[in-house]
């Protein structure tokens, strides 16, 4: 049964009579309320409701009273009120100030809280398909293989006939005969079921001393009323997911939710295991990886409080929560927390936000803190928790320099003599070794050796890079592929192409012939065809089903190979150098986190850093164990140039058709910077991006800095105002930039 009503409805929550003048914002691209009559049974604020727009029925959310003015009978009525519970007043709050930081139109973060395709269904049941006994002589085909192989993916899960097609990608007669022979069956259910409830009691886990006095000291946070943030830092394998997990049920306990928020798709899969090891069910899952139908379903029973648990992508904090209660950001320095399309985000950022509008906590865990949340816990904003050691019977890595300077290899060569021993130790000993390098393919550059000419994207500005495995050239920036070309396209030499530096496809090849006995995997998220795979594959080498592992940073988020004991990074000094103001940061945090999958299990383990520069404070920082004194001179470094979390930063993107139209929108704005400059804002710019085309656009940057005591938006309003943009010209603000690209 569904509940007609949330038990959380405020007394507050202001209530719309028969013919009452109510906003309400839509998801269209209007950047305003529209004034319309509240139907016959009334409404709530925060209802979610069907409008005449136009010659259109679209969604929209009722915002308010109206008070502007404007002929009565020119208004139009509510279609109808969706069948969900009213939206919490914070939770439209939160609405309001994403799009206020962000600088984005209100019905864009609209979008990003009802981004469900068919949100608006009437369908009370629906026949779903699940899987049966397959018969001792049943013909297994290929697309009858698909299928079943779909359904277990979906965890027991049943799923319409069409959407199960298009995930096995096979015609619906493949399925029906399945259904005729009893491989599968059907049931009609409700189109949306409750998840279930979760057993707090179910299976207790065993702490440690750090652990549990770290878990006592969170849980009496927990019992306060109010907002406040925690800093879980702790070593890798340190068992912080257990710590939080017991956070989780002390919520669930307090009857209310949680959200999990995690930096990568292929986590889920090791962390329901987690889940439903500690409380006894799965917990709701909110990513690119499930189905539409699934979709509504998490959408409808997040805002019931009938999901207690979700964990899923950054998109997963705009969901309606009826009672929130938690929100954990894992491994909360990864970079792809920063959405970098559409309204610009930053969910570590926003997770804070959102808790401290619903009065929630939020624990932002990693070993590698970002610098920001280092900051506000030092400052005493964050309450900061420590877990210095491993769990149980393993001890944190060593982590051994290998000079490549001594080193003599060959061209063609990557993996010095002394880790190729190593290698093959472990290998002896039944172990796994992984080999570390932050680059996807199997070289970064292609040259012509007649001309010198390098193969570039067609619509972007940069090198194309050689998927070796795929037999295809890829541009990283826009996506376009093209066969490998035989023909020079410059001077027309034949076969006369040299790859230049390694790629992880590169160096996998030097390993089938250094190793040619091991099984060797390649971890890259372009080999893999869905999250699913991905996620079966990392399942497959925890089991220890390969003897190495070569991968790029997808590697170093958080997976846990128990028999992994060598840890080999090729090339630590990639990210050391450049522009980027973080780069020391991100390289210390990546490097750290990749040794760190080293000696997981009761196995000691080691990484071995190849570099040309062991004098660097980076690596330094990392092979002595100075974690905090790295952290302190980057914030020394970081506050004497008044950078970020020490000042702000804006960065405003124009890109057109042409590059002069670019600059021109550039030059409009640069003329109008005393609006900027009064108010303690300095402008850089216009400029050339360091990519300056990209998808056949061409791009112009311009860069705001301000102090940390200056409020950005409201002046970056004023200046963008009465701005005219022709369709064909885009202007993207990207309020705390982590690209500069």
């Amino acid at each position: 049964m569904e509940k007609p009503l949330r038990k959380t409805l405020r007394q507050d929550q202001e209530f719309f009579v028969d013919g009452s003048l109510v906003e309400v914002l839509t998801t269209q691209p209007i950047d305003r309320l529209f004034t319309y009559r509240a139907p016959r049974e009334g409404c709530f604020k925060g209802a979610i409701v069907l409008v005449p727009f136009g010659q259109r029925i679209v969604v929209g959310l009722v915002w308010g009273s109206s008070t502007e003015k404007i002929e009565l009978e020119k208004i139009k009525t509510i279609d109808r009120i969706l069948d969900f519970q009213p939206l919490q007043p914070e939770f439209q709050d939160f609405i309001w100030k994403v799009a206020d930081y962000t600088v984005s139109p209100l019905y864009a973060v609209l979008r990003l809280a009802t981004r469900v395709r068919d949100l608006a269904a009437q369908e009370v049941y629906k026949k779903l398909i699940y899987k049966g006994k397959v018969p001792n002589q049943f013909k297994m085909t290929p697309a009858r293989s698909r299928v079943l192989g779909a359904l277990d993916n979906l965890n027991g899960i049943g799923v319409p006939i069409s959407e199960l097609a298009k995930l096995a990608k096979v015609s619906p007669s493949v399925i029906s005969g399945m259904i005729s022979s009893g491989c599968l069956f059907t049931k009609m259910e409700p189109k949306d079921l409750p998840y279930a409830k979760v057993n707090t009691a179910y299976s207790l886990n065993e702490l440690s001393e750090d652990q549990a006095q770290v878990v006592f000291d969170i849980n009496n946070l927990l019992d306060q009323q109010g907002h406040s943030s925690i800093l879980l830092c702790g070593v890798t394998g340190s068992g912080k997911t257990a710590v939080y997990l017991e956070a989780i049920s002390k919520v669930i306990d307090n009857g209310k939710q949680a959200l999990v928020l995690l930096p990568e798709i292929a986590l889920t899969g090791d962390f329901t295991k987690r889940i439903k090891a500690r409380f006894g069910v799965s917990p709701a899952e909110w990513h690119s990886g499930i189905s539409q139908s699934e979709r509504r379903r998490v959408w409808k029973m997040v805002g019931r409080g009938q999901a207690q648990i979700v964990i899923g992508a950054r998109s997963a904090l705009f969901l309606p929560f009826e009672e929130l209660g938690l929100i954990v950001v894992d491994e909360e320095h990864d970079s792809s927390y920063k959405q970098q399309d559409g309204v610009l985000y930053h969910a570590r950022d926003m997770a804070v936000l959102r808790a401290s509008l619903a009065g929630a906590k939020v624990i932002l865990a990693s070993a590698t803190p970002s610098l920001e949340t280092w900051n506000n816990a030092k400052l005493g904003k964050y309450k900061r928790f420590n877990l210095t050691k491993r769990y149980g019977s393993s001890v944190l890595p060593d982590i051994q320099v290998i000079d490549m300077r001594n080193e003599k290899l060959r061209s063609d060569q990557w993996i010095s003599p002394i880790l190729k021993y190593k290698i093959e130790e472990a290998i002896d000993n039944n172990e796994q070794a992984l080999l570390f390098l932050n680059r996807r393919g199997y070289a970064p550059v292609t040259l012509c050796r007649s001309c010198g000419q390098r193969i570039g994207c067609d619509f972007c500005d940069t090198a194309m890079i050689e998927h070796r495995f795929q037999k295809r050239l890829m541009c990283h920036q826009c996506g376009e592929t093209k066969p490998m070309p035989r023909t020079c396209p410059s001077c027309q030499a034949i076969d006369n192409f040299a790859p230049i530096g390694p790629g992880v496809e590169r160096l996998a090849e030097e390993a089938t012939k250094s190793f040619p006995e091991a099984s060797i995997t390649v971890l890259s998220s372009d080999l893999y065809s869905s999250a699913r795979s991905l996620k079966d594959e990392l399942e497959s080498i925890s089991r220890g089903n390969t003897d190495i592992i070569i991968g790029t940073q997808l590697i170093a988020k958080g997976h846990n190979f128990p028999n992994l004991t060598v840890v080999g990074v090729v090339d630590p000094d990639l990210g050391l150098q450049g522009s980027d103001l973080r780069a020391a940061e991100r390289t210390f945090q990546l490097l750290r986190q990749v040794s760190g999958r080293a000696g997981r299990n009761d196995k000691r383990g080691t990484a071995y850093l190849q570099t040309y520069q062991p004098q660097h404070p980076v690596i330094e920082a990392i092979t002595n164990g100075q974690d905090e004194q790295f952290w302190i001179a980057e914030a020394k470094g970081r506050e004497l140039a008044e950078m970020p979390p020490f000042g702000r930063l804006v960065g405003i993107l124009i890109s057109a058709q042409n590059s002069e139209d670019a600059f021109e929108i550039g030059y409009k704005l640069s003329k109008k910077a005393t609006i900027l400059s009064s108010a303690g804002i300095t402008l850089y710019g216009p400029a050339p991006a360091p990519i300056t085309r990209v998808r056949g656009r061409y791009r112009v940057r311009m860069l705001l800095k301000a102090s940390k005591a200056v409020s950005m938006q409201s002046v970056i309003k004023l200046w963008l105002s009465g701005l005219n943009l022709r369709k064909d010209i885009r202007l993207v603000i990207d309020v705390d930039p982590q690209s500069f690209l």
